[in-house]
């Protein structure tokens, strides 16, 4: 009978943690949806903002000039916000794994127990 209570106990904790891990996902998700859409405003205000400054320009070395600024620096916070995004990831990924590092090795002593119960 213990058995049986242990591989409850077992399903019930895996259980838990797969949605432990569910949650850290979906707060992850929700951070990469948050940081996106900021990304998208700055990017967009950013642009809105040069294409002003552009339409004031007079001589087409100030334009080339203009834009050439523009390009570099919208290159530098695309890079910024693609090395923050792969961090956020990777942050995802360890939270939502490390329920489960738990769980098997539960898993596992369980497995253990069942195989040699003379232990």
């Amino acid at each position: 009978m213990n058995a049986y209570a242990d591989a409850n106990k077992v399903g019930k904790d895996s259980m838990d943690n797969a949605l432990r891990s569910m949650s850290a996902m979906t707060k992850g998700f929700q951070q990469i949806a948050a940081e996106t859409t900021e990304f998208t405003k700055k990017s967009y205000e950013q642009s809105a903002q040069m294409f002003e400054r552009l339409a004031q320009v007079r001589t087409l070395d100030k334009a080339i000039e203009l834009q050439s600024e523009y390009a570099r620096s919208a290159y530098d916070s695309w890079v910024s916000q693609a090395t923050k995004m792969g961090e956020i990831y990777q942050e995802i990924a360890r939270e939502a794994y490390r329920p489960f590092e738990d769980s098997m090795q539960q898993n596992q002593q369980f497995a253990q127990n069942m195989a040699n119960p003379s232990n």
